[in-house]
């Protein structure tokens, strides 16, 4: 199968069973979402879920969070991976976000990578999600998603991941098959056992037919 057919094939596959697929993490507007992906990394949305809400009933702005010291956001974030160095991030993103975008959460993905804790991954989910632009955060799940169907071939980082599923993914559904590889990636093809016998792609997919064939 050529690698358009593969893509096309995996695409239809995924619009039959999942036509809703979007984040799980919670938020109401765009600064309660770049905190919540902030904190999701090496992080589950479960976590955040039950994390935000008290933090952004005490800092539900950019100026309110600016205002104090890392040490104060900590309290908050605790029970999350990485608080210290996720509580500065926070603190920091939202005074560069006051300091540089006048409190507005931007749109460009070169401009959210301009404040602190948001790296390219970070910066894609928020373009995509928010503002329904064409970008593909790639993070561990879509990685190993994509290289074990054969979507991505001997792509060693991130980027090269995301450059090979764009070059295939239709523009309309960029946002979508984002969402689509990770929750694939969350609920079926998991890291250690994948659950293969849950999975309509075996026939396509490149690590089943390894291991199958050996």
């Amino acid at each position: 199968m050529r690698k358009r057919e593969l893509f096309e094939y995996t695409i239809q596959y995924f619009e039959t069973t999942m036509p809703i697929a979007e984040t799980e993490l919670e938020y109401k507007n765009a600064f309660e979402l770049i905190v919540a992906v902030i904190l999701s990394a090496q992080c589950t949305d479960k976590r955040v879920n039950l994390i935000t809400p008290d933090l952004l009933k005490r800092f539900p702005t950019p100026y309110i969070m600016a205002e104090v010291e890392p040490a104060e956001v900590f309290d908050y974030i605790k029970s999350c991976s990485y608080p210290n160095n996720k509580a500065k991030h926070l603190v920091g993103m939202a005074k560069k976000l006051i300091e540089l975008f006048n409190g507005v959460v931007p749109s460009d993905v070169d401009d959210l990578q301009k404040l602190p804790g948001v790296g390219r991954k970070t910066a894609n989910v928020i373009a995509s999600v928010v503002y329904n632009k064409p970008t593909l955060a790639v993070d561990t799940h879509v990685f190993r998603v994509a290289a074990r169907i054969g979507l991505s071939t001997n792509a060693k980082t991130p980027l090269a991941t995301e450059l090979q599923l764009m070059k295939y993914i239709p523009e309309m559904l960029v946002a979508k098959a984002h969402h689509w590889l990770i929750l694939h990636g969350r609920y079926t093809c998991v890291a250690r056992k994948p659950k293969c016998e849950k999975c309509g792609l075996t026939e396509v997919c490149k690590f089943y037919n390894k291991q199958n064939n050996n």
